[in-house]
């Protein structure tokens, strides 16, 4: 089946344990747009655990918190990664699949950042992480539409993104080690911001270099 062109290279697409499990998963009802939705659940749960875990006093209930977070922006991660491969190898492609290919990611990342910088007592800068990982979404399909390549660099692309936040929760669970309290996860919600504009400007350099050298004025 020919590739999609505008599907994110990932290498953990060509693993034995991710065609194994997106066989098994073609082979149920369990349809990819499901897949897809699901993400939005795991969001949910991660997001609310950054939360809770930014509230929290040190102890117990911070642990449980981390580890959810960590654990369900993995999971959101393996519904985006399963949702495509169940759609195309699996070749259950819907005529919605599109929509539900990138309306979950949008909500996704909303979700998951609003909620860490809820947790944090900055709202604000969790909806400005939030609103510049949509950005840079939206600057990958504006080029897409005008005919350039699909661009998924950098440096906070969405893997990126999803790694660093779990990176985060993982190493918040060692912070009383040294008396701290928060620091890792305002650090690294900082860290998305700024590597999120550092994103959406070289995608859009890049957008303007291609449109520049490849797209040609229509005749008079």
């Amino acid at each position: 089946m020919a590739e999609p062109e505008n599907r994110r290279p990932l290498n953990s697409r060509d693993t034995g344990w991710a065609r194994s499990i997106a066989a098994r998963l073609a082979a149920t009802s369990v349809t990819p747009n499901q897949i897809s939705q699901a993400s939005m659940a795991a969001a949910l749960v991660a997001g609310g655990s950054f939360w809770i875990a930014g509230q929290a006093e040190p102890g117990t209930w911070r642990i449980v918190a981390l580890v959810f977070a960590a654990l369900f922006c993995q999971l959101r991660l393996l519904c985006n990664l399963f949702d495509g491969m169940v759609a195309v190898e699996g070749g259950k492609s819907a005529p919605d699949g599109p929509f539900w290919n990138e309306f979950p990611d949008r909500v996704s990342d909303a979700l998951i950042l609003a909620g860490l910088g809820y947790g944090l007592g900055l709202p604000a800068l969790g909806w400005i992480a939030a609103a510049l990982a949509i950005l840079t979404a939206y600057v990958r399909e504006l080029g897409a539409n005008a005919g350039a390549p699909p661009d998924f660099s950098g440096p906070m692309a969405k893997p990126q993104r999803m790694a660093t936040v779990t990176a985060a929760a993982l190493l918040s669970l060692f912070e009383p080690l040294w008396n701290g309290y928060n620091e890792v996860l305002a650090i690294v919600l900082w860290a998305v911001v700024l590597g999120g504009i550092a994103t959406v400007v070289r995608r859009s350099m890049r957008q303007i270099a291609w449109l520049k050298a490849n797209r040609q004025d229509p005749p008079a």
